[in-house]
């Protein structure tokens, strides 16, 4: 049996070991154990409100769970990943009147840009995208059940659901009701039984609204994620999550009316992501400093955010400083250098080093640190310990044709778990690049260097391409990543 038909029946051993994953559940204040029922993980991700552009917090949000989802699929799980739209809702209405168009123009506009940055951020697309308008009339049918229960009432402004009838309010963000009322910013409104009820529904006259058995209006926020979740994963689901932001009142609002619809625990473990400071200042309207993906994208590159946001563990506040990012940057260009390195290897049949070792002791202690509380962070450190080790051989001309055939399929699943995506031309251009490699080589052995040169900045100008020269006149290229920074960007 070759090595790399041994390496290969390795990986598929190690893919198909049993998975415990290991997360911090913000419901019990520890590291619990997510047992997987019929290999099938049900994910539900609170989404954006799509009345502005998205920032980076929200990039950081989405590149954790689409890499939770990645790993999932690489341990041969099912997934269902929801995550939502909210498409109706006070801010996007404010929007809408202000530019004097019809709410769908605005929320349209923002999803599709949403989808968009998606795309360039190389999220999978194996996401189902409900949005909130078309489950209006599931919503009803839930905020009946509420009301027939005596969960919910009717005042005059819209239907409430009663907090204190649900025992065990708090218990996901651990607030008191002394703390919430004192401390919580609450919806304000007299016709309420207690402060601390919150809107199933808001009583309207002015479009948008739909009908209901108790008059026209529009949903609260909350029950919008309810309906959309339990529609979708049923009564309960694996993971539910979202930005630290949301554990109160959003997602505690979440348990309390689902949990009394269903008489059943609504999510297994509920994971928060931490949030994003610019320059050590945390990111808000208010001190102007929000940074959209888009821009962040523009000068920087999607690889170079994508590495920026698993450089910190998911839990933790994350610095997007322009340190941070030149250091994500630099090991996006050591990583696009291995790659093709790995890609285009040295042709002399020899094996200098136990190349099978180092990317199966990789490939292991990147999946313990996945699954011990979803650690990115050390995850993505072993993999460029990986990179520089393989660089080096590189340098020395020791990656040859077996090794590559060895250690190339488990970079490529690690750059899939990541969400790391390389460059890569079309054949046609491909082909021309070769051809005009071959060309420049002879003109640097013929010491034309200035006709060799040329190529080189006809390469890099047209198709993005850099070359690294190695002895005996043998040319490696690659397509690089090419953001409108470095020097010129602040941000």
């Amino acid at each position: 049996m070759s090595r790399f038909h041994f390496y290969y029946l390795f990986i598929v051993r190690l893919n198909k070991k049993r998975l415990i994953l290991k997360l911090y559940n913000t419901l019990s204040t520890k590291v619990d154990e997510l047992h997987i029922n019929n290999n099938n993980v049900k994910i539900y991700l609170c989404g954006i409100t799509v009345y502005d552009e998205s920032h980076i917090g929200h990039a950081r949000t989405i590149i954790i769970f689409d890499v939770l989802h990645r790993y999932l699929l690489s341990k041969h799980h099912k997934v269902t990943f929801i995550q939502n739209f909210t498409d109706i809702d006070d801010k996007i209405i404010k929007k809408a009147k202000s530019l004097n168009i019809d709410y769908k123009e605005v929320s349209q506009k923002y999803i599709k840009k949403y989808m968009e940055d998606a795309s360039t951020l190389n999220v999978l697309e194996e996401i189902h995208y409900p949005k909130a308008t078309d489950h209006i009339n599931y919503m009803i049918e839930l905020i009946t059940y509420l009301l027939e229960k005596n969960y919910a009432y009717i005042s005059t402004n819209g239907i409430y659901f009663q907090v204190k009838k649900f025992s065990q309010y708090g218990k996901l963000s651990k607030k008191t009701s002394e703390s919430i009322e004192s401390g919580a910013r609450i919806e304000v409104d007299p016709t309420k039984k207690d402060p601390l009820d919150f809107a199933l529904w808001k009583f309207s006259s002015e479009s948008p609204l739909w009908k209901t058995p108790w008059g026209t209006g529009r949903p609260g926020w909350h029950i919008e994620c309810s309906a959309m979740a339990l529609k979708h994963l049923g009564n309960t689901m694996d993971i539910h999550g979202g930005g630290n932001d949301l554990i109160f009142p959003h997602h505690e609002n979440e348990i309390a009316q689902s949990e009394s619809i269903t008489g059943e625990e609504f999510a297994k473990i509920w994971m928060h992501c931490g949030m994003v400071n610019i320059n050590s200042e945390k990111m808000s309207k208010s001190l102007g400093n929000i940074v959209s993906i888009q821009n962040a994208i523009n000068k920087w590159g999607a690889n170079t955010i994508r590495i920026l946001c698993l450089s910190t563990h998911y839990s933790k506040p994350l610095e997007y400083t322009p340190s941070n990012l030149i250091e994500s940057q630099s090991k996006w260009r050591m990583i696009e250098n291995c790659f093709y390195e790995l890609q285009f290897p040295n042709a002399i049949e020899e094996e200098p080093f136990d190349a099978l070792n180092l990317s199966q002791n990789t490939l292991t202690s990147i999946r313990n640190y996945m699954e011990n509380d979803f650690n990115t962070s050390l995850a993505l450190s072993e993999f460029m310990k990986f990179v520089s080790e393989l660089n080096k051989y590189a340098t020395k001309e020791k990656i040859t044709i077996s090794i590559s055939n060895i250690v190339f399929p488990i970079f490529r699943e690690i750059l899939y778990i990541f969400g790391l995506r390389v460059l890569e031309l079309s054949d046609k251009d491909t082909n021309e690049v070769k051809n005009q490699i071959f060309q420049r080589n002879k003109f640097r052995k013929n010491k034309e260097f200035e006709k060799s040169d040329n190529i080189r900045m006809k390469l890099k100008e047209k198709y993005g391409i850099e070359l690294i020269d190695h002895k005996n006149y043998r040319t490696i290229w690659k397509k690089v990543e090419t953001p409108n920074y470095p020097e010129k960007s602040k941000k």
